[in-house]
């Protein structure tokens, strides 16, 4: 499963460990991914969106319809 929010573009970000030695390998920070499915009334079916726990607060407060708008000018296909 790819590592990208489609609302809120969030994708994973690179670093590096640092052992108590000092020595620094590669690392990668991932965002909180969710797969949910909401009901989407204006097309009368599910939609099934991979979402970062920041964006499944982001639809509580401004409802799938506006987010579903937001995915679209972004250019996701749903």
């Amino acid at each position: 499963m790819s590592a990208h929010c489609m609302l809120t573009g969030a994708a994973p970000g690179f670093g590096n460990r640092i052992s108590h030695s000092h020595r620094r390998t590669s690392r990668r920070f991932d965002p909180n991914i969710q797969r949910k499915r909401y009901w989407l009334p204006s097309e009368g079916r599910h939609v099934r969106l991979t979402l970062s726990a920041r964006a499944v607060k982001t639809i509580d407060a401004i409802g799938i319809e506006a987010a579903v708008a937001r995915i679209r000018a972004r250019g996701v296909k749903l």
